[in-house]
């Protein structure tokens, strides 16, 4: 437990230790997209989505799928896709009890990621979900945002991270996930490799 005479306990304090944003960067921060965040949409294959419950407790879920999957319609709201998952569904119950919505989309070799606050409602209207079909098969159901707030935020997490420098990866490719999933409390190594093969057939035959 961190001790109680370091806890950081109001804007002041925060301030003294991280300091005042420059006025350039308080400007980035914008009601809508403009049309450099609108090219990166396009061109992200991967957003993270932090949605809300009603208890105030934060839920944050990946969606991927092939670049530009996220649409922008005539207003500059978002559309994004649903698609095969593991139907626990928190972040859509979290929306229909509070609809605010942060979402971060990151696109390979980018360094920088946009960052985006709105208001989301989900829809299952049959034409939207055919247009945004992969492989044949089309969306189970979208997650309308309507957008309130964005900006691109630096490059130095992704940085730091090393996330698109292959040569800092471990070569450990074993999902570390599947220790979790297999059914024992101390799985032995038979119950990982059978649940390691689940997952694959998984990710590979039921991906959409």
């Amino acid at each position: 437990m961190p001790q109680d005479d370091y806890r950081i306990r109001d804007l002041p304090s925060l301030e003294r230790v991280i300091g005042e944003p420059m006025e350039f960067v308080r400007a980035k921060v914008g009601p809508q997209l403009n049309s450099a965040m609108k090219s990166f949409i396009a061109r992200s294959p991967l957003i993270f989505i932090a949605t809300i419950d009603a208890n105030g407790h934060v839920d944050v879920s990946p969606k991927g799928d092939p670049e530009g999957f996220v649409e922008i319609d005539g207003d500059g709201n978002l559309l994004i896709p649903e698609r095969l998952g593991n139907r626990l569904t928190f972040g859509f119950r979290n929306i229909l009890d509070n609809g605010q919505i942060g979402l971060i989309f990151v696109v390979p070799n980018q360094r920088e990621t946009l960052r985006v606050k709105g208001v989301a409602t989900l829809h299952n209207d049959p034409a939207v979900l055919e247009r945004m079909q992969v492989g044949g098969k089309p969306a189970l159901l979208y997650t309308y945002v309507e957008v309130k707030e964005c900006f691109f935020h630096c490059g130095k997490a992704l940085i730091r991270s090393k996330l698109w420098q292959p040569e800092a990866w471990s070569g450990e490719t074993r999902s570390i996930a599947a220790r979790q999933f297999a059914s024992q409390r101390v799985p032995d190594e038979e119950a990982v490799r059978r649940t390691e093969a689940a997952l694959e057939h998984s990710y590979k035959d039921a991906l959409y």
